[in-house]
């Protein structure tokens, strides 16, 4: 499973780093962000092509699971 670190990125910056993640992986990636906006736009679009989002807090951060 890829991790990918998308704290202190501004959107659309994690947007596209989920998008790259996922032709690697079409069944699934990790995605750790650090902002509310970042986690929302991110689940809209992976909920829009068919993903499944499981979020976690790591400390102050938030894991997104994004499973097929």
């Amino acid at each position: 499973m890829i991790l990918i670190d998308g704290r202190g990125l501004s959107c659309p910056q994690p947007v596209v780093l989920t998008k790259k993640g996922l032709v690697e992986d079409k069944k699934g990636i990790d995605i750790l962000v650090d902002c509310n906006t970042a986690k929302q736009n991110i689940i809209r679009y992976c909920e829009g092509v068919g993903y499944k989002v499981t979020i976690e807090s790591k400390d102050e951060d938030i894991l997104l699971k994004i499973r097929k």
